[in-house]
């Protein structure tokens, strides 16, 4: 029996994006976070707004992941140029630390919309888990600014980040400015090697943990290797009810994002 041919992978575009503003949602925001796999540094999510008015998006768009560091940097005043608006918005270490990992996620992407002080009638956000919709923690979005708006209403999609070119062009962003953090932190901490790993989990920087511990920079409530609390539990065996999805990092596999 012959063997089907392999098809081609498709590139984001705005088909998507194009249906849903026929559907009357004008316009459109874009969102993905990067980061929150991480052992240091932020988590961050990207945003990027369009309208009817914005064409096809700038040629080579893509999920971040598929993109070199330098194709990502030169991407970015391209998506700048063509977005209606954009934005990226953080949640540190600390929030990561205090409120837990999808609350902080939702406390970037909250950040990330009162930036660009445009409501967009509908948020594409990846993923088949809407983690940017207020729960019951009150006051969440008094943390983002003073003047934050209500969330929008949200659509998942899965691997939105491959078939959206608005959530593939915030992602793009949310990476580039996240990396550009990393790497601004790293000599101040050379043994991690934050200037390569971003602040994941490659081994010169678990290596580095288990020799040096913990910095400021570093998200005390996971189980970080080498690292304990002072009655010799992991932090994160302490720290786990307050810091909600807070992951033992040998689970943890290496991302790109």
């Amino acid at each position: 029996m012959a063997q089907a041919p392999l098809r081609r992978s498709r590139k984001p575009n705005l088909r998507m994006e194009r249906q849903l503003q026929r559907d009357g949602h004008r316009i459109l925001a874009g969102m993905d976070e990067v980061g929150r796999g991480a052992l240091a540094g932020p988590v961050s999510v990207g945003v990027v707004l369009i309208d009817e008015t914005c064409r096809s998006a700038p040629a080579g768009v893509k999920d971040s992941k598929l993109l070199t560091p330098a194709a990502r940097v030169a991407m970015v005043p391209r998506i700048r140029r063509w977005a209606l608006t954009y934005a990226v918005g953080h949640a540190s270490p600390q929030e990561i630390d205090e409120i837990g990992i999808i609350a902080a996620l939702r406390l970037a992407g909250c950040r990330a919309l009162a930036a660009v002080e445009v409501v967009p009638d509908l948020v594409i956000l990846d993923g088949n888990h809407d983690w940017l919709t207020s729960p019951d923690e009150v006051g969440l979005l008094a943390f983002a600014s003073d003047s934050a708006p209500v969330t929008p209403p949200v659509t998942t999609m899965i691997k939105a980040d491959l078939k959206c070119s608005s959530v593939a062009a915030a992602s793009v962003l949310a990476k580039v400015e996240r990396d550009a953090l990393m790497v601004a932190a790293a000599p101040d901490h050379p043994a991690y090697g934050w200037d390569e790993n971003k602040g994941y989990a490659a081994p010169e920087h678990m290596a580095a943990l288990e020799a040096f511990g913990a910095t400021d920079l570093h998200r005390r409530s996971w189980r970080l290797p080498g690292v304990s609390g002072d009655d010799g539990t992991g932090l994160g065996d302490r720290a786990g009810q307050g810091a909600q999805g807070a992951p033992d990092v040998t689970q943890v596999e290496m991302s790109a994002r």
